[in-house]
């Protein structure tokens, strides 16, 4: 990828979408996915819910006629904040190191990190690691 993936709060994610669709994502900035369940939230309201029950639901006289006929707005959001909670979780597993040097690397013991085993220091945290057994 190249460029440094900062670490996000899942949770946040969620919150943040639950508040206002797309949100969570430009927390995550995904600023095409946040567009995109904005419109597909805007297209749900307008084709599939009655302009009647938008109304009755906000301003609080609601059944559960009601609730049927705004459920597919409710639907769209609720994907979105799943989208946003699993796209944060993703994001951060993307950032963790991993074990990709092979089974013989030795992890530094003040990050973590996979250490180069010609330097006498981690190239990731810059701190000296001495002599490591290399079993």
């Amino acid at each position: 990828m190249g460029q440094s993936i900062s670490r996000k709060r899942p949770w946040l994610a969620a919150l943040l979408a639950a508040l206002v669709t797309g949100l969570g994502h430009l927390y995550l900035r995904r600023w095409r996915r946040a567009v995109g369940w904005l419109a597909v939230s805007f297209g749900v309201t307008v084709l599939f819910t009655e302009p009647a029950a938008v109304d009755a639901f906000v301003s609080g006289t609601w059944g559960l006629g009601t609730l049927l006929a705004v459920a597919p707005m409710f639907l769209v959001v609720g994907l979105s904040i799943v989208d946003a909670y699993l796209l944060a979780w993703a994001q951060n597993a993307d950032a963790r190191p991993s074990n990709t040097a092979g089974e013989d690397s030795i992890p530094c013991p003040h990050c973590g990190n996979d250490l180069d085993s010609e330097l006498e220091f981690c190239h990731w945290c810059t701190k000296p690691v001495g002599e490591l057994d290399q079993d």
